[in-house]
C-alpha cells in the first residue's frame, strides 16, 4: 500500500529519500512542488529525475479527503464532512475574519474526553487522525474554496494533546518555510487540559499558541462539566499554564462556554479573575451552542456581556466570540453525529 505523502515532515522525506539512494535535497524540491505549487503528478516536477518519479509513483499517495456535504451559514461560515479512506467521517470548519481565513481542523474521530456539554464527545473515539488527514482537511477545503487558508485551531473534534504525535508533525509540516507556510502565531491547539503533554508542548520548536478549555473557575464545576478535572484537577492545570509562559514566553488563552444558570454568575466571574490573575493570558468567551442530546442552553446576551463586563472590571483581557455558523450544526460534532450511520460503529 502507498504511503501517505502527507503523513511526512520533511527531515522524515528527507530519510526515506536517502535511505532509498536519493539526496537529502530532493526532498526540498518535493515540497516545494506539491505544497507551495500544489503540483501532486510527479510527471510535472520538472526539475527531479526520472527514478525520482518513479520513485514517487510508486511509493506516494498525494490523494485528498472525499466531501460528504457542504453547508454554508448566512454568517458566510462553511462547515464540511469528509470521509476519509476506511469510511468513518470528520468535520472541519472554515470562518472568515477580518485577518483572515481560519480553518477548525478536527484531530480525532470521535472523542474520549467526556465533556458533559460537548456534541464531539456523543460518539466514543474510533481512532486518532493521522498528520496526512490533519494536512489533507486544509488542502481540500482550499481546494473546494480556491482560497489560501491563513489561519489553523485545532478546535475541532478530538483532543489533540491525546493524538499529540501527529499533531505536532502536522504542525510542524503546515508550518515549514517550504510546506503551508502557516506561521507558528497563526496556529493554535486547544486541549481541555492533558497537564503533562503542556509541559511537552512547552518544549517543542515551534511555538505555536496554546488555548485551554477551562469553562469553570473551581474543581467542584469543573468536575461535573470535564471529567478530565477529575485526572488533572484546575491548580494544576493553572500550574502549568503558568509555567508554559514562563518558558515560552507565549500568552495563554483559556476557552469558556457560557452555559446558562450553570457557570455564567457573576460570583462566577469573579472567581476566574482571581484564579487567572497574574498570568500572561486573555479569556475566551464563548456563546454554548445547544444540543439536542444535553440539557445545558446558551446564556443570553445581557448576561453574556454582564459576565464580560465584570471580567473587564476586574483586570482581565477577555473577548466574547462573535458567533458564527449557529445555523448550520455549528457545534462540534454535530454534522457528524447526525451522519454517523454512514461510517462503522463504535469500536470502544
Amino acid at each position: 500500500m502507498k504511503k501517505q505523502f502527507y503523513n511526512y515532515t520533511i527531515e522524515a522525506l528527507k530519510k526515506i529519500l536517502i535511505d532509498s539512494d536519493f539526496k537529502a535535497y530532493n526532498a526540498e524540491q518535493i515540497y516545494k512542488w506539491v505544497y507551495e505549487n500544489n503540483v501532486t503528478d510527479p510527471e510535472f516536477m520538472t526539475n527531479i529525475s526520472k527514478d525520482l518519479k518513479s520513485f514517487l509513483n510508486d511509493n506516494f499517495s498525494f490523494d485528498l479527503l472525499n466531501l460528504i456535504s457542504q453547508q454554508t451559514s448566512k454568517t458566510g461560515t462553511d462547515k464540511f464532512l469528509f470521509e476519509l479512506h476506511d469510511k468513518i467521517v470528520i468535520e472541519s470548519v472554515l470562518m472568515e475574519h477580518d485577518y483572515g481565513l481560519s480553518l477548525c481542523v478536527t484531530s480525532q474521530a470521535g472523542c474520549s474526553m467526556g465533556c458533559s456539554f460537548c456534541a464531539s464527545g456523543l460518539i466514543n473515539k474510533q481512532r486518532d487522525l493521522t498528520a496526512a488527514e490533519l494536512v489533507a482537511q486544509i488542502l481540500t477545503v482550499q481546494a473546494i474554496k480556491k482560497v489560501k487558508i491563513t489561519h489553523i485551531v485545532v478546535m475541532g473534534t478530538g483532543e489533540p494533546f491525546d493524538n499529540y504525535d501527529n499533531v505536532m508533525d502536522f504542525v510542524k509540516i503546515i508550518n515549514y518555510k517550504h510546506g503551508l507556510q502557516i506561521g507558528s502565531r497563526h496556529i493554535t491547539i486547544s486541549t481541555c487540559g492533558i497537564v503533562p503533554k503542556i509541559y511537552d508542548f512547552a518544549k517543542e520548536e515551534i511555538k505555536a499558541n496554546l488555548a485551554i478549555s477551562l469553562h469553570a473557575p473551581n474543581n467542584e464545576l469543573r468536575n461535573r462539566l470535564m471529567r478530565i478535572n477529575r485526572a488533572y484537577p484546575i491548580d494544576e492545570v493553572i500550574q502549568a499554564a503558568k509555567d508554559y509562559f514562563d518558558q515560552t514566553k507565549r500568552r495563554v488563552t483559556f476557552e469558556y462556554i457560557l452555559l446558562k444558570g450553570v457557570n455564567d454568575e457573576i460570583e462566577h466571574a469573579n472567581e476566574l479573575s482571581d484564579l487567572i490573575r497574574g498570568i500572561n493570558c486573555y479569556v475566551n468567551l464563548i456563546p454554548y451552542n445547544p444540543v439536542n442530546e444535553f440539557s445545558f442552553k446558551k446564556t443570553d446576551e445581557s448576561r453574556a456581556d454582564r459576565f464580560y463586563q465584570q471580567l473587564i472590571r476586574r483586570g482581565i483581557n477577555v473577548t466574547l466570540r462573535k458567533e458564527m455558523g449557529s445555523d448550520i450544526d455549528a457545534a462540534c460534532g454535530q454534522l457528524r453525529l447526525k451522519n454517523h450511520k454512514q461510517g462503522p460503529k463504535n469500536i470502544d
